[in-house]
């Protein structure tokens, strides 16, 4: 079977998680060092970006972003930490670890031939619900 694919998002407790989204907004912060550049290349508003860095920032022991003001005259920035850049390390060594752990559990599935359809349907039958292939 080709390589399932698996997207990783790890729950810390209940709206507590760290998931591609916010990994990903590291690391645009990381390389264009500014918050509002990272929310553009990512196609994310600049207040989406600032609640998501927050909601990292209430995560752990540390924040793993510290963002300067800017305004106007410009000056402001955004830095990723050294706690934020060993989380985007953690989390990608986790995602290479799950995708390997789903390659080598799936292994032994075959794809299903293209012919075959690939979704049910439910279809309501005189009150009982009954399976059909669409």
């Amino acid at each position: 079977m080709a390589n399932p694919s698996v997207r990783l998002r790890i729950d810390f407790g209940p709206g507590h998680g760290l998931g591609p989204g916010k990994v990903g907004l590291l690391e645009e912060m990381q390389r264009t060092g500014s918050l509002s550049k990272a929310a553009s290349v990512l196609g994310m508003s600049y207040r989406r970006a600032w609640v998501l860095v927050q909601s990292m920032n209430a995560l752990f022991d540390e924040p793993l972003a510290r963002m300067t003001k800017g305004g106007r005259g410009g000056g402001g920035g955004a830095q990723i930490t050294a706690r934020g850049r060993e989380a985007v390390t953690a989390f990608r060594r986790a995602e290479r670890q799950a995708t390997l752990a789903v390659g080598r559990a799936f292994r032994d599935f075959q794809p299903a031939s293209d012919d075959l359809p690939r979704q049910a349907t439910v279809k309501r039958i005189s009150g009982v619900a009954a399976r059909r292939t669409a």
